[in-house]
């Protein structure tokens, strides 16, 4: 089985025209030279991806440890995240919540090595607008938001994920209900008889089962992002990893995973059980049901460990700050934001006369 492309000890990369070191562009997808601009592609090899599945039973045992080069660790004593920079890289303050409370060491090297990543696409430029489109498209929010909001500095990071791919058997129960109409009879406010139909339900026993494959169930192992946040990311891509090599990285973080493997798998298992749930109700015959119950079993699990591209910054409004991401990869903005009160309000008093309204309508016929 082939192991991963490795950074080599010395995975710089100078400058044909002035020396300097190359970073990897998001905009252009290759190396540019940040001083004099030239710019150098990357090669891929043909069929350049990485879909490397290592079976979970023997994940510890058989994943390659480490970055392949010498890395400094840098942690954060306030939000506890943990970034690999270049050997004797230094840094003054924390690249996910701005802290200058770091303490730099050598990295162990025993972390399982990226089986790949996704290079960030979107750049500098585009996700400062794609974080303007998302305050302007915001609802019952201050309506001057989108020009008092103050943005703190963006960066760019490569955040670890463990993806996990699994065969999941459920064997369901439930209780089927099924909807029937029944007439009956009842007093009006006149004293009157009259009758009306009614809609009861029949409960029978119902059990089934399915078989599913999940492909790259996501899990975020950092520490450094609110899971409230990350969690609610939608787009990514993985059928567009690639190789995990030195140059994607070349002048870009790359947060340390905080999260160990079984524990992932647990929180894997869980949203593969919550999905199977659906799909089992979505199984149960009739109009309703209830006291469902599943029984999963998981089989032919395998898993990845991969870097995806996260912009990260904040910004403050009425002296308040308030956290977002962009995805590097779609430019897709999750964050928080305030509510505006005033706003909420005049929503509460339009729904309230709206019920108003129809009260005395239906009294009125």
């Amino acid at each position: 089985m082939t192991e991963p492309e490795a950074a080599s000890a010395d995975a710089t990369f100078p400058c044909e025209n002035c020396g300097a070191k190359l970073r990897y562009d998001a905009a252009s997808q290759g190396l540019k030279c940040p001083y004099c601009g030239h710019a150098q592609s990357i090669q891929r090899a043909p069929g350049d991806s990485a879909q490397r599945e290592i079976p979970i039973e023997q994940g510890m045992a058989m994943a390659t440890r480490g970055l392949g080069a010498p890395t400094t660790n840098v942690s954060c004593n306030d939000c506890g995240a943990s970034v690999e920079v270049a050997a004797g890289e230094q840094t003054a303050k924390c690249a996910f919540c701005g802290s200058h409370h770091v303490l730099a060491r050598e990295a162990s090297g025993q972390q399982i090595r990226p089986e790949g990543l996704v290079p960030f696409q979107v750049d500098k430029a585009r996700a400062n607008e794609s974080f303007v489109a998302w305050l302007a498209g915001l609802w019952f929010r201050p309506s001057d938001l989108k020009k008092m909001a103050k943005l703190h500095e963006l960066g760019g990071v490569y955040i670890p994920f463990w993806t996990f791919d699994a065969t999941v058997s459920s064997r369901w129960t439930a209780e089927a209900g099924y909807h029937y109409q029944e007439t009956e009879s009842y007093t009006d406010a006149q004293g009157q008889r009259q009758t009306r139909s009614v809609t009861k339900t029949r409960w029978e026993p119902a059990s089934g089962s399915r078989t599913d494959r999940f492909d790259d169930t996501i899990v975020c192992a950092s520490k450094g992002l609110p899971q409230s946040l990350v969690d609610r990311f939608g787009t990514w891509k993985t059928s567009e990893l690639l190789p995990c090599k030195p140059d994607y990285l070349a002048g870009w973080k790359a947060e340390s995973y905080a999260i160990e493997l079984m524990p992932a798998w647990q929180t894997g298992q869980d949203k593969m059980s919550a999905a199977q749930r659906s799909r089992c109700a979505g199984d149960v015959p009739g109009d309703t049901h209830r006291a469902l119950h599943v029984d999963d079993s998981f089989s032919q699990v395998t898993f990845k460990h991969v870097l995806l591209p996260v912009w990260i910054a904040a910004y403050r409004y009425r002296d308040k700050p308030y956290q977002f991401l962009v995805n590097g990869q779609t430019g897709e903005v999750v964050g928080k934001a305030p509510w505006s009160v005033w706003k909420l309000l005049l929503l509460a008093i339009v729904i309230v006369a709206a019920i108003v309204g129809i009260a005395l309508l239906a009294k009125s016929q």
